[in-house]
């Protein structure tokens, strides 16, 4: 391990700290990732580290046998003092590890799935935090990738991996315009399924069993006219009470999770009456 960084003016450290700025991770080509858990889920997924800067009791075993394999590794790792710690990391923390990273760069054709596919496409979505926790839940339901289409923010914004506890770099993500992710879309012959306030027919109500997308807009702006058409159907959710609309990551986690019921009701050969209509 290298020596210790007591000084918040320490070159790498300002260079790193610069990168919660999305014009400096762009202008660097590079990204901030915050905590171990994220950390060792962006190197189960083969992301590349420029270093790592870690501050870590004593008695963490676990953690310090973490940073002596990433040294194995031939990653430089710097140890930092508390204070320098606070200025590099998100939030309040302590003590833990934030690394610099090339972020991963897929297109829409990379993406691939084995089985039936199961796509959110989220649009226009301006929150980080938002993309994230939609990440961590089409992770935790199984979907094959999530597209940020016409994002109002970059995929990964060091909010948006922390939302998503670093399941960012486990599902297949990436980023593109509404129009191309929409042709993408028809060419790999998904049904697609757009998440409006106003659409006659319930979520419920609706078969996810073939390979599908869901497409979900942001809350203040909804989805643009890029996604009507006679092959879209729209769903939407019961509002009963005062409020018109759920946060978009509620929203996404509800549907996944109802699709996944459908799914695994199929393979096990359960069927409603319903759903057998």
């Amino acid at each position: 391990m290298l020596s210790l960084i007591t000084s918040i003016h320490n070159p790498r450290v300002k260079n790193a700290v610069k990168l919660r700025s999305g014009r400096d991770r762009t202008r660097q080509g590079r990204i901030l990732i915050d905590g171990l858990r994220e950390i060792q889920r962006a190197q189960q997924a083969g992301v590349q580290f420029s270093e790592v800067f870690a501050c870590l009791p004593t008695d963490d075993d676990h953690g310090q046998r973490w940073i002596e394999s990433i040294e194995a590794a031939g990653i430089d790792v710097f140890r930092v003092a508390p204070n320098v710690f606070t200025r590099l990391a998100y939030g309040q923390l302590a003590h833990g590890a934030v690394a610099v990273a090339t972020p991963p760069c897929h297109t829409l054709d990379q993406l691939s799935w084995t089985g039936d596919a199961l796509v959110i496409v989220l649009e226009g979505v301006e929150k980080p935090g938002n993309v994230g926790a939609v990440v961590r839940s089409a992770d935790a339901a199984g979907a094959s990738a999530v597209v940020v289409a016409d994002g109002a923010t970059d995929l990964y914004n060091p909010n948006a991996i922390h939302a998503s506890l670093g399941t960012i770099f486990a599902v297949p993500v990436c980023a593109a315009s509404s129009r191309e992710t929409l042709d993408w879309l028809r060419r790999r012959r998904l049904r697609i399924f757009t998440a409006r306030v106003d659409a006659a027919v319930p979520y419920t109500q609706i078969s996810y069993r073939e390979p599908a997308a869901i497409v979900l807009g942001s809350e203040a702006q909804g989805l643009s006219d890029t996604w009507q058409g006679a092959d879209m159907t729209a769903v939407s959710l019961p509002m009963r009470g005062s409020a018109d609309s759920l946060n978009v990551s509620t929203t996404a986690a509800v549907v996944l999770y109802e699709a996944l019921r459908q799914r695994e009701q199929d393979s096990s050969g359960i069927r409603t009456s319903l759903e057998c209509e």
